[in-house]
């Protein structure tokens, strides 16, 4: 049973944590880096044609946020629970009456909303900078889906992480099974897929499929579907994917299943903590 008092208690520490080691600040440095990037390039280009809008800057910065943002979720994460068995913050929080769901919920929501915070505040200032020099509906209706897109990606990362944390006692090992889910999310299983279709004539039907059950990629289609709907892009399969499904439900699927993996990693996570040593 959760407690939202003690999930509130561990939360306040973890936070007071997180201000200790700068993670907000990195975070937020890293998103707004990235936005000066984008923009900067977006008006240089505008010098030779129109600036073509904030939605073409915000889906620039989401493809390269989803690539950013499950490396920064998996490092925040995956060292969390095993460093506290180590230097003995758990041995000293559960000579308290503190459960360990509410322990794992309070600091897996403290880690999210600290990189959901700054990536929110930052899509928000691209959405009024978007309205001021182009079109304010297309501007508000991408910054909208970017939001919901890349927090549902955020949230399948968080859960990995933690499953990575509860899972592993070590920490360097903890850190390198990171940074292999990362690189298997954002390129390993795209040249696994191009292989495949390379090696076998697979039907669009099949390689959307494919494609789909990696977190990442689902939510690159619901981003890309939102500015071109046509998916011309995509050759064969994005003219499937845009007759047969449109954005409407490919952006379902990029929400819907990067929200379900985390889910899914995070209760194997708590599993995997109720099953181990606190010490």
């Amino acid at each position: 049973m959760i407690r939202w008092k003690q999930v509130a208690a561990v939360a306040r520490l973890d936070l007071a944590e997180v201000r200790r080691s700068r993670w907000l600040t990195f975070a937020s440095v890293v998103y707004g880096l990235l936005a000066v990037v984008f923009v900067v390039a977006a008006l240089r280009e505008s010098s030779v044609v129109e600036f073509t809008g904030m939605d073409r800057v915000l889906l620039s910065l989401s493809h390269a946020l989803l690539l950013v943002l499950p490396l920064l979720a998996l490092s925040a994460t995956c060292q969390v629970v095993n460093r506290a068995r180590d230097d003995g913050t758990l041995e000293l929080l559960f000579s308290h009456p503190l459960s360990r769901a509410n322990y794992l919920v309070g600091v897996t929501v403290t880690r999210f909303l600290v990189l959901l915070a700054p990536l929110a505040g930052l899509i928000a200032v691209m959405v009024v900078a978007g309205a001021w020099l182009s079109e304010p509906t297309a501007a508000l209706r991408f910054g909208l889906r970017a939001l919901a897109v890349c927090s549902a990606l955020l949230w399948a990362s968080v859960g990995a992480g933690m499953a990575v944390s509860a899972a592993t006692r070590d920490q360097a090992r903890a850190l390198v099974y990171g940074l292999v889910l990362w690189a298997l999310g954002v390129a390993l299983l795209d040249f696994a897929l191009v292989g495949a279709m390379l090696q076998w004539q697979l039907n669009p039907r099949a390689v959307f499929v494919l494609a789909a059950m990696n977190p990442v990629q689902a939510a690159r289609l619901a981003l890309l579907s939102g500015l071109e709907p046509e998916l011309g892009t995509l050759g064969p399969v994005g003219f499937y994917l845009a007759t047969r499904l449109g954005p409407a439900k490919l952006l379902a699927v990029g929400v819907a299943w990067p929200l379900t993996v985390g889910v899914g990693a995070w209760a194997f996570a708590l599993q995997s903590f109720r099953r181990g040593d606190a010490v």
